[in-house]
């Protein structure tokens, strides 16, 4: 058969096949819900008149025995009929026409229904296609690498596909391929406008490609993204850290203000920025670090005047010799090891202190490391 044949006849058979598969499910579906009774047992299939049967069969014996006379048992059979009568009645099964009727109605409408949504929503007369040729089970599968290359490949056919630069500029940044991820954000801005966001975005693609360097260009398009946009975050966090490392601290100030007075409380940025703004404010002083070191010193100094005067043990030693090698104070450093050699003279005393002496290049008994 021609492929143009199959293609009339294709969609007829899936609508012959859907027909039938239906037709057969709502039969079996009428059967399930009809009333009869399956795979009952005999006692349970016993004839509901042997309890009357038996009273005739009583009446008949007092009858004969002139316990009763042909009154009294014509009276009493007519009374037994009309029990059976009464009987019949409130056994018969409550199922009538109009109930097989709304049966055939509801199997009928589900069919319709199922057949109407397909017809509106499916499309049986599309080929069969194999799973390996289905896209969307396909970019499962592939890498980032391999995407990469397949959306190149196409922008070198089509460089205008805005949403092609779209994809591939945060991949690029992504992968470390700053220069192409610049690259990228300009053809964005050039096929659509220039927004904040995507300014800043090709800010930081340049300082990260610039490193340590800077980037006058990175600067311009951060500069126009905070007067684009007055609330605008990123631009401005990173304006204040460009101006930081300027050594611009009034400028980079006004932007660490300006930053943290658009937050909500919660940012995670927000302690670095208050901490930025109070550097900059000293004029890129870090006060706090400063703070934070004379009170280390103040600590050590502490324990290196208690041990002096009233000796310690090899482990407070140790402390004292690790604070000093943390603080880069090698000289003191020394000082300190030796004096705790003079305390413990016998090596197997001061064995792991030996070792962190060694490990800090220090001169151990005096001589050479």
């Amino acid at each position: 058969m021609s492929r143009q044949a199959w293609t009339h006849l294709g969609p007829m058979i899936f609508w012959s096949i859907a027909i039938a598969i239906t037709a057969i499910a709502c039969a079996a579906l009428f059967y399930a819900a009809a009333g009869r009774v399956v795979n009952v047992s005999g006692p349970e299939m016993a004839d509901s008149n042997d309890h009357f049967r038996l009273l005739l069969a009583g009446i008949e014996t007092d009858l004969a025995n002139g316990k009763l006379d042909s009154e009294q048992a014509d009276a009493a059979k007519g009374e037994l009929a009309r029990e059976m009568i009464r009987a019949r009645k409130e056994s018969a099964p409550p199922q009538t026409e109009l109930g097989r009727g709304a049966l055939f109605a509801g199997l009928g409408a589900v069919a319709l229904v199922g057949l109407g949504l397909y017809a509106m929503l499916g499309s049986p007369d599309l080929p069969a296609q194999p799973l390996a040729g289905r896209p969307e089970l396909a970019a499962q599968n592939i890498s980032l690498d391999d995407a990469i290359l397949q959306i190149e490949a196409r922008l070198a056919q089509a460089p205008d596909d805005l949403r092609g630069w779209t994809v591939i500029a945060p991949a690029y940044l992504e992968l470390g391929r700053f220069t192409d991820a610049a690259n990228a954000y300009r053809q964005i801005i050039v096929l659509s406008e220039a927004t904040p966001e995507l300014q800043t975005n090709l800010a930081e693609a340049l300082l990260l490609e610039a490193g340590n360097a800077g980037s006058v260009e990175a600067m311009e398009q951060l500069r126009a993204a905070a007067e684009g946009d007055p609330s605008h975050v990123r631009s401005r966090l990173y304006l204040a850290a460009e101006s930081m490392r300027l050594e611009d601290y009034e400028i980079a100030a006004d932007y660490w203000r300006e930053a943290i007075a658009l937050a909500s409380g919660d940012e995670a940025w927000l302690p670095a920025a208050q901490q930025g703004l109070a550097v900059a404010e000293a004029d890129g002083v870090d006060s706090a670090a400063e703070q934070q070191a004379e009170m280390i010193q103040m600590m050590v100094g502490g324990l290196a005047d208690r041990l002096a005067q009233e000796g310690g043990t090899v482990e407070e030693w140790m402390q004292l010799l690790r604070s000093y090698i943390v603080l880069g104070d090698l000289d003191n450093a020394q000082t300190a090891y030796d004096a705790a050699v003079v305390a413990y003279p016998a090596a197997f005393d001061r064995g792991e202190l030996d070792t962190l002496a060694l490990g800090a290049g220090l001169k151990l008994n005096g001589g050479a490391p």
